[in-house]
């Protein structure tokens, strides 16, 4: 499967990330989840991303000429499953959301001043950033309902409001907050705009680390909830033009999807990779081994069939992005997105369940990803949201367009 959209660089490319994450992460990867971020990112993390840099394995996704290494993006979807397989990966690599949608976007909108200021050291891992666009009183599956507001005056933006879910705002230096800059504007979706905000104005509040299943996090590791109190920022700080918020939303999130899509892919073989060890080897009795038993047999088949339907869906719908642009695999991206959610908290909870006691215990990366995950069918977009979306344009093509009744 992997070879109908894989090319010799990719060949030669998929080897190299495979064995350093086995060699350099794997051996210590329980003792990392359970040592404090900030630790990490000094010390341990800091040293192994100057080793990717060290071996020309840095930030896959950006061109040759910013530091990276120039993959499309179906080459990098299937480079980011291997760095899924430990939660460090994509970190290491300087491949993390939210930076990786935040560099996409300021590459392709950004003037040349913000991407002098902002993007050039996030290109080169000295920094990190944030996206600032759910808020708590406004349900997140229609993100025309917003109330934060940039007003204009003079020749800077005042914003004023309260948003959560800014993933990895502790310790940013930015944050990319979309923000109402037309909010009396008739058509709703050319009310915001995106604007950057530095982290150390006196206007940003990080009010709290939101804990997630009891666990707050810090640093990276973290989902920040944000007040801007007056937050006074240059015009300057605009990405593209007034008006296109939710346009740039669209156009980051839909290579995004692809980027999570294939992270949870990536979860979900080293879920199954686990399922599998502890099947072949756990006795149950003094003859007999777990994997003996159809119920766990059918978990393996179930998961090793899903998997695969997930892969070939998500590199498909990443190589219409890529040919035809975000906008034309509308339906596709909607499929993926809970399709694949769906699929990684199936197999994850097979995993846990495989495990028994031990699968519900910080003593393996299971129930770390089943605290931290168990969002993707929430993030960027609910499941039924999805499905809806996929629904309504089928069914439009049989004559019925549910969007005139509303």
């Amino acid at each position: 499967m992997i070879d109908l959209f894989s090319n010799p660089l990719l060949k030669e490319l998929l080897p190299k990330f495979k064995e350093f994450i086995n060699t350099e992460i794997l051996p210590r990867e329980m003792d990392l989840l359970k040592t404090p971020f900030l630790e990490l990112e000094n010390g341990f993390l800091k040293e192994k991303r100057q080793q990717a840099k060290a071996q020309n394995l840095w930030a896959p996704h950006l061109p040759v000429n910013k530091g990276g290494r120039g993959l499309n993006l179906v080459e990098f979807a299937m480079i980011s499953e291997a760095l899924a397989w430990t939660p460090f990966g994509h970190y290491i690599f300087n491949c993390q959301a939210p930076d990786i949608g935040n560099m996409e976007l300021l590459e392709k909108y950004a003037n040349k001043k913000l991407k002098d200021k902002y993007l050039k050291p996030l290109h080169e891992g000295r920094i990190r950033s944030c996206f600032s666009m759910t808020e708590p009183e406004h349900a997140g599956s229609n993100p025309t309902l917003m109330s934060t507001t940039a007003i204009a005056d003079a020749d800077d933006y005042v914003i004023n409001g309260h948003k959560w879910f800014t993933s990895s705002a502790d310790g940013s230096s930015f944050a990319v907050v979309m923000a109402l800059t037309d909010p009396e504007n008739q058509n709703p979706y050319e009310r915001a705009s995106m604007i950057i905000v530095p982290t150390d104005n006196p206007g940003f509040e990080l009010v709290r680390n939101i804990p997630i299943m009891g666990e707050a996090g810090e640093g990276y590791v973290s989902h920040a909830e944000v007040r801007y109190n007056n937050c006074r920022v240059p015009k300057s700080n605009l990405i593209h033009k007034e008006g296109t918020g939710f346009l740039l939303a669209q156009e980051r999130l839909g290579p995004g999807r692809i980027h999570h899509c294939m992270r949870w892919i990536g979860i979900s073989e080293r879920a199954l990779d686990m399922m599998c060890q502890r099947a072949a080897t756990r006795q149950i009795s003094s003859t007999s081994k777990l994997g003996e038993k159809q119920t766990i047999q059918n978990w393996i088949a179930e998961s090793r069939a899903e998997i695969n339907a997930a892969r070939y869906m998500v590199l498909h719908t990443a190589h219409k992005i890529q040919n035809e642009g975000a906008k034309a695999a509308k339906e596709e991206i909607s499929t993926i997105k809970f399709y694949v959610a769906g699929v990684l908290q199936k197999v994850l909870d097979r995993a846990i369940q495989t495990h028994g006691a031990l699968g519900v215990t910080d003593d393996t990366v299971l129930s770390w990803w089943y605290r931290h995950e168990r969002g993707a069918r929430i993030y960027d977009g609910p499941d039924e949201v999805h499905k809806s979306v996929l629904a309504r344009g089928i069914l439009k093509r049989y004559g019925l367009d549910l969007k005139k009744k509303r």
